[in-house]
């Protein structure tokens, strides 16, 4: 038994010396000194400051704010995405799925590749961190992927609520 721990331990020790260093110091961004920013390809009503990491390259941390009213219509990320809302008012929805209400404090996970919308019922913002790098492909309603100009050019807040039919490839 000690020499199984002692063998753990040592393995540990050679492998902490292979491993690159990992970010050994605290992130901090005030909420109110964030730089909200339009995305390209995201509809204006919605604004994005990130926190930490970059979306174009992996996993990252980032703060969106939503005017109310706002859709993101139909779409998929290659990333699996993590939600938490800090306010206001929302509806999250998943093809196949049941639309669920969302409030200030609670949490969704959307797997990678999963199609959903999302619309804020009321002025909100929320965190998104994405499992991996930030994208987005948004579908029609028979699932098949379009341009984000030609998915965006209705959105003004009402939310398509006709049912996915089929996932992404």
């Amino acid at each position: 038994m000690r020499f199984h721990v002692f063998g753990a331990m040592c393995f540990m020790i050679a492998l902490g010396t292979v491993l690159p260093a990992q970010e050994n110091s605290m992130v901090y961004t005030a909420a109110v000194d964030s730089k909200f920013v339009n995305m390209p390809g995201i509809p204006s009503c919605l604004t994005i400051a990130v926190q930490h990491g970059d979306p174009s390259k992996g996993p990252s941390t980032m703060l969106l704010k939503f005017a109310a009213g706002c859709t993101v219509p139909w779409h998929w990320h290659t990333a699996g995405e993590t939600l938490l809302m800090v306010s206001g008012h929302g509806k999250a929805e998943m093809k196949d799925g049941k639309p669920q209400d969302t409030k200030p404090g609670d949490y969704l996970y959307l797997p990678a590749k999963s199609v959903h919308q999302f619309t804020a019922i009321t002025r909100m913002m929320l965190y998104d961190i994405p499992d991996g790098a930030f994208d987005i492909h948004y579908v029609d309603a028979d699932g098949k992927e379009i341009p984000p100009d030609q998915a965006l050019k209705d959105v003004a807040g009402a939310a398509s609520t006709k049912p996915m039919d089929k996932k992404p490839q």
